[in-house]
């Protein structure tokens, strides 16, 4: 397997415990995330070797969250420190009829800050075979947006794939730039699209259905405006409740439509990077097996991190594999 570099910020998440509300509790829990980060753990937690660019507060709590990625395996030789504090979010998770509800500080925090001129981009992508990033990156800060798309524009010269999952936040994009436009210009300077009709819509301003005819039809309008773009893989997530969800994949490549089939999870513990666990098995996929078992992959991981508490998925490619095999009725392993 290749190198894989990931661009994001590391964050805090705080929860209170047990599935109580903000009014209710007393404590709070807290673990390391972000969506970048998510992948990357993803990836190295299942063997592959992984290179995270970012920056941390230059305090206690920054180097707390350094000793947390460099716990999973993650090289941490690109990730800086600043005067600014580490971003963060809280979490009331939802259960059954009741939505979990999140609320960010993230903006003036020190991924926010990031200097752009002291990223060594072509030292970072030496020796890698991918480059993953998403679009809430460059929502969150110009410095940001500059920093990512000076990297992309380095990885296409040294021919990597990049992996790009488009993840359009309203609440961001506080720094006069527009949305749409700019992921448009950064996905056009990717080789991989990790997402479907809605966040396709969102970046071309098109108004294509969700169904089968409207995804193809999406796809090849994205390629058509971002002709760099040869691959489209897309996670369906069916809520039915707040505890049961429904996951499901699909993928355009060369012209063929492929899909897998629905997986249901009932009950869910942690819908938190979910998508970043669907991101992180398609790329492991992509370098181990055909598109189709890689996009069956991603779902499978994406399903299973959906009973794993905190941002990240700790499942082992075995693990995952197991799953998608069809042995998804909780056995215990002796």
């Amino acid at each position: 397997m290749g190198k894989i570099l990931t661009f994001g910020e590391i964050i805090m998440r705080l929860s209170p415990p047990g599935n109580r509300t903000m009014k209710q509790s007393h404590e709070m829990e807290f673990f390391f995330g972000g969506t970048e980060l998510n992948v990357a753990s993803s990836l190295a937690i299942m063997g592959c070797e992984v290179k995270h660019v970012s920056s941390v507060s230059d305090d206690f709590v920054g180097e707390s969250a350094l000793s947390f990625v460099k716990s999973v395996g993650i090289d941490t030789n690109f990730i800086s420190k600043n005067e600014h504090p580490l971003g963060l979010y809280f979490l009331e998770v939802g259960s059954a009829v009741r939505a979990s509800r999140i609320a960010y500080n993230r903006l003036n925090g020190s991924f926010a800050n990031i200097q752009p001129e002291e990223i060594d981009w072509e030292q970072a992508l030496e020796g890698c075979d991918y480059f993953h990033w998403t679009g809430i990156s460059p929502g969150i800060s110009e410095a940001a947006y500059e920093a990512l798309k000076k990297g992309l524009e380095i990885a296409r010269e040294m021919g990597i794939e990049i992996t790009t999952d488009p993840a359009y936040r309203s609440n961001l994009w506080k720094y006069g730039k527009k949305g749409n436009e700019v992921l448009k210009e950064l996905v056009s300077l990717s080789t991989i699209f990790i997402g479907g009709t809605n966040e396709i819509n969102e970046i071309l301003g098109t108004q294509f259905s969700s169904d089968k005819d409207g995804f193809m039809e999406a796809c090849e309008e994205l390629k058509k405006q971002c002709p760099s773009i040869h691959k489209i893989f897309d996670k369906i997530r069916i809520g039915v409740t707040a505890s049961s969800q429904q996951t499901q994949g699909r993928a355009l490549v060369n012209g063929n439509y492929f899909e897998t089939e629905l997986l249901e999870v009932n009950p869910v513990v942690d819908r938190i990077g979910t998508g970043d666990a669907f991101a992180a098995g398609l790329i492991y996929g992509l370098q181990n097996f055909n598109d189709e078992k890689a996009l069956n992959f991603a779902n499978a991981a994406c399903a299973i991190k959906h009973t794993i508490l905190g941002d990240i998925n700790y499942s082992s490619a075995e693990d995952i594999l197991e799953v998608m095999g069809g042995n998804s009725g909780g056995r215990i392993k002796r």
